[in-house]
C-alpha cells in the first residue's frame, strides 16, 4: 500500500501566478483524503502534481519514502479517475478496462480475470460488450473506476469524478465509492468542490483557498471547529450565518451585540472573548442551532432574539426560515411542521454553546 508525503509543494505558472502555495500534508496508508475548495483554489493542480501530470515548481512528493518529483506518471503506481471519464469511444467496456494491462503486456488470462473481477465489484458485467456512447453517465463512471481497479495501484486519485452526474446518481455513486474503498483497502486522494462529498467520504478533509491549505482535519472537526471564517462559510449547507457586531462586558458577563439584538456568551467562552471586549468581531451560528421559541421549553431571555420571518421554505423533512433582524439576514433550519407566518415577528433561541467568533482582521477563529 502507500503513504504519501507532500512537502512545501508549490506550483507557479508563467507570469508569476501561484496556483499552489506551500502545501504540506501527509496522507497515511489506506487513508481517504479529500481536497475541497472553490474553483481555482489549487486542489486539482495539487492532485495532478501527485499524479505526475503537472511539473512541480517547488517542494517534494514522496510515495512510500521514494521521491517521485521526476518519476513519470506511468511509473508511480497510481491510477487516476477523471471528471470526463476519458474512455476511448471506439473501444468496448472490456477493451477500455483491459487497455492499460495490454500495454504492460499482461497475459491474456490475467487480463480477463482482472476485468471480470472489477466488473463484478462494480456490477457492470452486462455492459462488457458495449461502447461508451451506449452507456449512461453513471455507467461510464463505473467503467472509468473499473479501468483504475484492474491495475491494482498503490494509490487512487479522483478528480471531481461525480460532477457530471445528476443529483440522484451522485448520491448513488458516492455510496459505491465508499463501498469500493472499504473493499480495496488502499490509499485514496479525492478532489471535489462539493462539501457533501467531502464530509461523507473523507477520513480527513483538506480545505483549500487561493492555493493555500486553510485547514486539514477529520470532517466533524472541520464542521464543528473551523479554523477561520472561510472554512466556516464554505463547509455546511446552508452556509453558516455570519453577522458583524461587538463584544461587550456587563457585570462580569460578556455579550455579543449585533445592534438590533444582544445575546449572552456562555461562561466557557469568557476567557477566550475577554481580550475582545469593546471590539468588533464576526459572529457565526449554524442554521440548525437556531430554534423557534415556541418549540423550546426553557428559553433564557439572554439568548432569545426577535426577527421577521421573510420566507418559509419547506424541504420535506425540514424547513428553512429566512429571517431578518433589520440589520442582518440569516437562515434557521427547523422541523418539518414548524411553519411560522410570513412577514411577522417571531422569537428565536440561539444555542450559544455552538456559536463561533472570528477576528475581524485575521478572520481566524477566536479560540
Amino acid at each position: 500500500m502507500a503513504q504519501i508525503q507532500i512537502q512545501n509543494l508549490s506550483k507557479v505558472y508563467k507570469g508569476g501566478v501561484k496556483a499552489v502555495d506551500n502545501v504540506n500534508v501527509e496522507v497515511k496508508d489506506k487513508e481517504f483524503m479529500v481536497l475541497v475548495g472553490p474553483s481555482g483554489c489549487g486542489k486539482s493542480t495539487t492532485l495532478r502534481m501527485v499524479a505526475g501530470l503537472e511539473d512541480i515548481s517547488e517542494g517534494k512528493i514522496m510515495i512510500n519514502d521514494r521521491l517521485v518529483n521526476d518519476v513519470p506518471a506511468k511509473d508511480r503506481d497510481i491510477a487516476m479517475v477523471f471528471q470526463n471519464y476519458a474512455l476511448y469511444p471506439h473501444m468496448t467496456v472490456f477493451e477500455n478496462m483491459a487497455f492499460g494491462l495490454k500495454l504492460k503486456k499482461y497475459p491474456k488470462q490475467e487480463i480477463e480475470r482482472r476485468v471480470h473481477e472489477a466488473t463484478e465489484i462494480l456490477g457492470i458485467n452486462r455492459l462488457i460488450g458495449r461502447r461508451p456512447r451506449q452507456l449512461s453517465g453513471g455507467e461510464r463512471q463505473r467503467v472509468a473506476l473499473g479501468r483504475a481497479i484492474v491495475r491494482k495501484p498503490k494509490v487512487f486519485l479522483f478528480d471531481e469524478p461525480l460532477s457530471n452526474l445528476d443529483a440522484k446518481m451522485r448520491v448513488q455513486m458516492r455510496t459505491e465509492i465508499h463501498k469500493l474503498r472499504l473493499r480495496l483497502q488502499t490509499t485514496f486522494i479525492y478532489v471535489t468542490h462539493d462539501q457533501t462529498e467531502a464530509l461523507t467520504l473523507g477520513d480527513r478533509v483538506m480545505v483549500m483557498k487561493d492555493g493555500k491549505v486553510q485547514q486539514c482535519a477529520d470532517p466533524m472537526t472541520i464542521y464543528d471547529k473551523p479554523a477561520n471564517k472561510f472554512v466556516a462559510g464554505f463547509i455546511g449547507s446552508p452556509p453558516i450565518n455570519l453577522m458583524e457586531g461587538r463584544i461587550i462586558k456587563k457585570e462580569r458577563k460578556y455579550y455579543f451585540d449585533e445592534g438590533k439584538f444582544k445575546v449572552r456568551i456562555v461562561d466557557e467562552m469568557r476567557k477566550v472573548v475577554a481580550p475582545y471586549a469593546g471590539k468588533e468581531v464576526t459572529f457565526g451560528i449554524r442554521a440548525e442551532d437556531i430554534y423557534d421559541k415556541l418549540f423550546v421549553s426553557e428559553a433564557s431571555p439572554d439568548n432569545t432574539i426577535r426577527a421577521v420571518c421573510e420566507v418559509v421554505e419547506p424541504l420535506g423533512s425540514e424547513v428553512y426560515l429566512y429571517l431578518n433582524t433589520g440589520k442582518n439576514s440569516f437562515i434557521a433550519r427547523v422541523g418539518a411542521h414548524n411553519r411560522p407566518d410570513v412577514n411577522r415577528d417571531m422569537d428565536l433561541v440561539f444555542d450559544m454553546s455552538k456559536v463561533h467568533f472570528f477576528d475581524r482582521d485575521t478572520e481566524k477563529t477566536i479560540i
